[in-house]
């Protein structure tokens, strides 16, 4: 192979590294003033996160009403509004503006409200219901802990 097309395969790579490091793992972030990563988005994005997250929150005090009830049917549709959307609702865009460990967390998130509601609806457990919930939360603790959500315009 001629010496041109190597550098010219390996410039590629190299592009490739850099654009998938940029808009999958590191996504656009900055330090936060308060130490964490701050995700900057446009407004309308950070609005879309945000709804998810009070989603995620009112999922979680359906769940605790319902378990305190012993109405395992409507724990696993509390739980289940916040499972895994389905594919496309979340703007590519988007996606590639969040850092990797934040779309790791919400995926987690997402798959530990689908199991949640799978059990609380096959085994009825209220124990196990509470204990995954309290599991569960460990993710939205982490996430508001690392990350802040910025609304930015014009970049």
């Amino acid at each position: 192979m001629c010496r041109f097309c190597w550098i010219l395969v390996v410039v590629l790579l190299v592009a490739t590294g850099v654009l998938v490091g940029k808009f999958i793992i590191v996504g656009k972030t900055r330090l936060a003033t308060d130490g964490r990563t701050a995700i900057l988005l446009e407004p309308a994005e950070r609005d879309l996160i945000l709804t998810e997250m009070r989603a995620f929150l009112a999922s979680v005090q359906g769940v605790l009403v319902a378990t305190g009830n012993d109405d395992m049917k409507t724990v696993a549709e509390a739980a289940g509004v916040s499972g895994m959307p389905p594919p496309g609702q979340v703007p590519d865009a988007l996606v590639g503006k969040l850092p990797l460990s934040f779309k790791t967390l919400g995926f987690d998130t997402h798959k530990r409200f689908d199991q949640l509601a799978l059990d609380a609806e096959q085994l009825g457990d209220r124990e196990h219901t509470l204990e995954q919930l309290g599991e569960l939360m460990n993710n939205c603790i982490a996430c508001h802990a690392q990350y802040r959500l910025e609304a930015v315009t014009g970049d």
